[in-house]
């Protein structure tokens, strides 16, 4: 029975050698691997997989393509509904999604799934693998705004549709969050992003960067002076949020945002970049998601001592578990129930250290999450050189005061229906800018769910 076959572990770097570079921590399946993998699918006749995942894989297709050795026919079918599966087979949470649902982990460990769309993309781009096929050219125009995920994933299916797709990029860098975000030893930015890009090129997708709409040019301008149709926003969440304490202006206090994009997008890490960037000898990351674990990961990385302070309990951290066990395995020290009410400074003006309180937790809040309710005369101080803020993200609030008309609730997200629709005619938004920070499949989702709405307005106005 293919569901007693054990599932295949996945190859890694050593964690104390991986701990002192940036090259990726997992090597991922090789053929024979990937085969064996693919050969405990039971290629269920309701597959509980494709519902759970945002943009709908035919996930027993595929894998049962991968079982035959047929890796090129595998490509093509996530082609079909997934233009960046090397990237979303190493940084989606697989297990909260498609290996979430699948039914052999009810009493066991779930196919691989991610892993295994991971060497598909990969034997894709290393063997010139076909995109999907295009329409004929439809006449029309449409501009993405932003290329993150969100972005891309509407740009790739509009392509394909036959519109005349461009799209316009603030920073000098392609990708959005997934080169100035994730850091190099989870996603590749030369050898995977800029790859998965050039397949987008070669859909016809034009795109131009050092371009800020709402400074260099207005969404307004894009309609009614270069001939846009459509406009779709997928600018992400870029603005960092902060606490409030005391201290929190002091030099060596940084949002994760500034910390990860000097680190990724300026390569501080490569000592043949004039772009360091200062860790100290201790630095500590408040916060427990995945920007926080990629923080961490990267200050332990550049030579610091890296704590994670977080005021719940390691059962209610939202990283995904394989980040946090890949830390623990690094030498990442994590302080839970613990929270910063002040950051300390010397006679210079820099940090050197923070005062934290001690937490228990209480009632569930609305997120379903157990209160953190502070333990009365818990205080006390940690040194440290640099806090770094790992406490989430917001839109920028640029276009909604450059776009008059354009809806926004109380946290300054684009109001926009299911389909990407938002309160001006013609214009659609998802991913980030819509929903806050989430994840990369859910803005790929929501980029796509835009394309098809895009396509159905473009062609009721005919």
């Amino acid at each position: 029975m293919a569901n007693k076959i054990p599932r295949v572990s996945v190859r890694e770097q050593d964690a104390r050698q991986r701990a002192t570079n940036f090259e990726e921590v997992c090597y991922g399946y090789n053929a024979e691997e990937a085969r064996l993998e693919a050969s405990r699918c039971l290629n269920c006749k309701n597959p509980r997989c494709v519902a759970a995942c945002p943009v709908n894989i035919n996930i027993p297709a595929f894998i049962g393509k991968v079982n035959e050795g047929n890796f090129a026919e595998a490509a093509s079918i996530i082609a079909e509904d997934s233009s960046l599966p090397s990237i979303c087979g190493r940084v989606c949470p697989q297990e909260t999604q498609c290996e979430g649902s699948c039914i052999l982990g009810i009493k066991g460990e779930p196919v691989a799934i991610g892993k295994l769309e991971r060497f598909v993309g990969d034997w894709s781009l290393e063997n010139g693998g076909k995109s999907a096929v295009k329409a004929d050219a439809n006449g029309h125009k449409v501009a993405i705004i932003g290329s993150g995920p969100a972005g891309l994933a509407c740009a790739s299916d509009l392509a394909k549709m036959g519109y005349d797709v461009t799209v316009f990029e603030a920073l000098h860098k392609l990708g959005g969050v997934l080169v100035y975000g994730i850091p190099e030893f989870r996603l590749p930015k030369e050898k995977i992003v800029a790859r998965e890009i050039a397949s987008l090129r070669d859909l016809g997708v034009k795109f131009e960067t050092d371009v800020v709409v709402g400074r260099t040019i207005t969404i307004d301008s894009l309609m009614e002076d270069e001939g846009f149709d459509a406009v779709f926003i997928g600018s992400g969440a870029g603005l960092p949020r902060f606490m409030g304490i005391e201290g929190e202006n002091l030099n060596g206090v940084v949002s994760a945002n500034e910390f990860l994009t000097r680190a990724n997008l300026m390569r501080a890490y490569d000592e043949e970049y004039d772009t360091p960037i200062y860790v100290g000898k201790r630095v500590v990351v408040v916060g427990g998601g995945n920007v926080a674990m990629d923080a961490v990961r990267t200050a332990k990385r550049l030579g610091a001592e890296a704590i994670i302070v977080y005021r719940r309990s390691e059962a209610e951290l939202p990283a995904r578990v394989e980040e946090v066990h890949h830390a623990k395995e690094e030498g990442i020290v994590f302080r839970m129930l613990t929270n910063p009410v002040r950051v300390l400074g010397d006679d210079k003006g820099w940090v050197r250290g923070i005062t934290c309180v001690e937490m228990t937790l209480g009632e569930p809040d609305e997120s379903g999450r157990r209160s953190p309710v502070v333990k009365p005369d818990s205080e006390f101080d940690m040194e440290c050189d640099v806090v770094i803020m790992a406490l989430g993200t917001s839109p920028n609030p640029l276009l909604k005061q450059t776009t008059a008309g354009l809806d926004t609730d109380r946290r300054g997200c684009i109001v926009a229906s299911d389909s990407g629709a938002t309160s001006r005619q013609g214009i659609f938004a998802g991913g980030d800018a819509v929903t806050g920070a989430a994840t990369v499949i859910l803005a790929m989702g929501a980029g796509r769910k835009a394309a098809k709405a895009i396509d159905e307005y473009i062609k009721a106005k005919r």
